[in-house]
């Protein structure tokens, strides 16, 4: 009897047990894993739902405030929203933070209740200076932050663009870029980090912890996802023009190309990644399984979603030619690894009737749609999809933030030249300065004299500018003779003049898809008389000092022949004239370096100092050797000396590291900070190697007469490159280390790897 109640007991637990496993999960329980409420959602979403988190279209079809600022909604864009949608790029980008905090509450409210299963959305925008969006903080460009060679700052800043983005209501960024950049024709190029490997690694990998608030500030709502972009190989087109074909060896791509997003993704975390363009060696990287799901999810472990550039999965058809129908080119992203369509009305639209038509296309779509689904869990926006007003009011545009961009910037201007100690000027000195040139902005003079004092007197007069400004291919204007007269008899009244010269966002930008968008050139000689305007300033016999503004490597040849001293300045801040006056008159000494070789010529292109040694075995007839300017180049206030460089030991193995250090001496009379630059040369491969690679920097101050031993670690891991048999390889032989000041001036010692 006992044994029969013991047998119907255990029966009853079972089934007790088995009824529990079976209780359908709610994927509104905040207590289970975003893994089990991916796979409690999904079943759920009709062919059509699904789909609609994979889209993400454009605020600006009709997703805007009213003259009241309340949410209206444009009949295209209720339609889209019944069914949910994956994201809506840049909503509230042209209002003020708060009023942007208010739309963006309003329109995911809307968003969550007017779909069948309340799923948010997720609000996307860029940073190229800052969120681009009104009222956040603006800081430089991520190639004036390349310039500081300071990764700690870089994470600082990047940090505040993900607080304020989060704080006006954005969940992800589609930013930073790990394209290595090294062709100036390329108009976006002050997008990116530069044009080395090694440093671009570490900005991005410290832009993404910085943005994503070191991950943690994803789910608690204080910070935005980044989207590390364009995979792989969009800095490297021909000719510098966007949209043109990407020619790049693979050897190249795995060693030079793919370690800032390799970073990005397995050191950093990011949530998302953008496709390139572009082809890459004749295989378009928007129907590339081996680039999107082989390289990226199978070697990297990438679980976050991919997500196309503007429209380019239809483009597969219509543009690149490798697909046969609109619907060919949505299956071929599908298959490579495309998770959300930017944009476009003729390429995922179809996916429902597609899968009519083919049923096994739904594992696919369930395969992106699990990602899309686990990124929103991950921020948190299920369970907190609001933003806090109240907080949006203290935290955009904070004190602590402003401060910030000032600080980067101090850290980011480069003197590239500086002739018989033109810099600084004396602020103590009664001196009458001309403030001249077309880069000149409005608040420039109010600028300089906040912080020059009384004893300073400035003339300010822009003169001319460099185009027309309007529509998508600006035009330069004609030479104004009478401009030019006014400002040199303007510096001939000054006892200095400062002159503002090299591009702006007209000279240098995005050339986008449409045929009369343009911003590539096939020259990178600075547009108008600039060149004439700091000739004919020179011939007054005064002192001239030129300011740098640009978004792109200029061959500044005659500038650098005529100018006493040259500030590099690329783009600033919005407190850039602030932070330039600060550097001129000696409050701070500049500490820059260059992230990019500055050539001669266009001629030399491509020409960056990581080339293969054998690339240097001849120059050009008529022109003079070398670069105007070496990668890592940047003068200072001090007087940095490099000495007693030693290893700790002449070999290395495998399994061993090794430390190199140097000394450096501030034999300056002012307090002053140093990137002290190590590059490694491999000086003899199985293939052709690297002139000098930069394997690690650090940006040290000295007061004046202090001097610092710097020590770098080399470990096997840095001498690694992919062998002839296309393997990543450690040789056995000789190598050389250099530490310095630049890629062109160091001090050197020897090591050997062996087995």
């Amino acid at each position: 009897m006992k044994k029969k109640s013991l047998i119907l007991f255990t029966a009853l637990v079972v089934s007790v047990l088995s009824c529990s496993d079976s209780v359908e999960k709610d994927y509104k329980d905040a207590s289970l894993s975003i893994d089990e409420r991916v796979e409690a959602l999904l079943p759920k979403l009709s062919i059509e739902e699904k789909v609609a988190q994979m889209r993400i279209f454009h605020a600006n079809i009709g997703a805007k405030p009213d003259e009241n600022g309340n949410l209206k909604l444009s009949d295209k864009v209720v339609e889209k929203l019944k069914l949910g949608i994956a994201g809506i790029k840049n909503p509230g980008e042209h209002i003020d933070p708060v009023a942007a905090a208010k739309l963006n509450n309003e329109l995911q409210k809307y968003i969550i209740e007017n779909n069948r299963w309340g799923i948010p959305a997720l609000f996307v925008t860029e940073s190229y200076n800052g969120v681009d969006a009104e009222g956040c903080t603006r800081f430089g460009r991520p190639m004036t932050s390349a310039a500081s060679f300071n990764t700690e700052l870089v994470q600082r800043q990047w940090d505040v663009v993900g607080r304020e983005a989060r704080l006006r209501g954005m969940h992800m960024c589609h930013s930073p870029e790990a394209d290595i950049v090294r062709d100036p024709r390329f108009g976006r190029m002050s997008e990116a980090f530069g044009e080395d490997t090694y440093l671009t690694t570490h900005m991005v990998k410290n832009a993404v912890i910085g943005v994503q608030g070191n991950y943690e500030g994803l789910g608690n709502g204080t910070h935005i996802g980044a989207v590390a972009k364009h995979f792989a190989g969009y800095g490297q087109v021909l000719g510098g023009s966007n949209f043109a074909a990407i020619e790049i060896s693979e050897r190249t791509l795995i060693d030079e190309i793919y370690p800032p997003f390799e970073a990005a993704v397995k050191e950093a975390r990011s949530l998302g990644i953008m496709a390139s363009h572009g082809d890459l060696n004749g295989v378009a990287s928007h129907g590339n399984p081996e680039l999107l799901t082989g390289v990226l999810r199978d070697q990297w472990g990438f679980e976050g979603y991919v997500v196309s550039d503007s429209n380019d999965i239809a483009r597969l058809f219509y543009f690149m030619g490798v697909a046969e129908s609109p619907e060919a080119a949505a299956q071929m992203g599908l298959e490579a690894g495309i998770d959300i369509d930017l944009y476009a009305e003729d390429s995922y639209s179809y996916l429902p009737e597609m899968v009519n038509k083919n049923p096994e296309l739904e594992k696919l779509i369930d395969r992106s749609v699990r990602r899309v689904l686990r990124t929103k869990f991950i921020l948190g926006l299920f369970d907190n999809p609001y933003i806090d007003i109240e907080e949006t009011k203290k935290g955009v545009r904070a004190a602590a933030s402003l401060e910030l961009a000032k600080e980067s910037d101090l850290e980011s201007i480069i003197l590239l030249k500086n002739e018989n100690n033109a810099l600084p000027l004396n602020k103590e000195k009664s001196t009458k300065i001309a403030l001249l040139g077309p880069l000149l902005n409005d608040n420039t003079k109010a600028m300089f004299e906040s912080v020059s004092g009384s004893n300073i007197k400035f003339v300010a007069e822009k003169g001319f500018s460099l185009t027309n400004e309007k529509g998508g291919a600006p035009k330069l204007l004609d030479r104004d003779t009478k401009a030019i007269a006014k400002l040199v008899n303007t510096a001939k009244g000054a006892d200095v003049t400062i002159l503002f010269l090299g591009g702006d966002e007209f000279t240098a930008k995005e050339a986008y898809f449409s045929n009369s968008t343009k911003g590539d050139r096939a020259t990178i000689d600075p547009v108008g008389p600039q060149d004439e305007l700091v000739e004919k300033i020179k011939a007054l016999g005064k002192p001239v000092i030129v300011v740098l503004k640009h978004r792109r490597t200029l061959s500044i040849n005659a500038i650098a022949k005529e100018a006493d001293a040259i500030l590099d300045t690329w783009d600033l801040s919005e407190f850039g004239d602030e932070s330039t006056a600060k550097i001129i008159f000696g409050e701070v000494s500049p500490s820059g370096k260059s992230p990019v070789t500055i050539p001669r010529s266009i001629g030399q292109l491509p020409f960056h100092y990581s080339m293969k040694e054998i690339n240097y075995k001849k120059e050009y007839l008529f022109l003079e050797d070398g670069p105007l300017y070496p990668f890592g180049h940047g003068l200072s206030y001090g007087d940095f000396k490099y000495s007693d460089i030693s290893i700790s030991s002449g070999e290395i193995t495998p399994e061993t590291e090794l430390e190199v250090s140097v000394t450096v001496t501030n034999k300056g009379s002012m307090k002053a900070k140093e990137v002290v630059q190590m590059y490694i040369k491999d000086e003899i491969g199985s293939v052709t190697r690297p002139d000098k690679e930069l394997k690690g920097f650090e940006k040290i101050e000295l007061d004046a007469g202090d001097s610092k031993t710097v020590t770098f670690t080399i470990t096997p891991k840095m001498l690694e490159f992919t062998g002839i048999s296309m393997e990543k390889v450690l040789e056995v032989g000789d190598y050389t280390v250099k530490i310095g000041t630049s890629s062109k001036d160091y001090l050197e010692t020897t090591f050997k790897l062996k087995k």
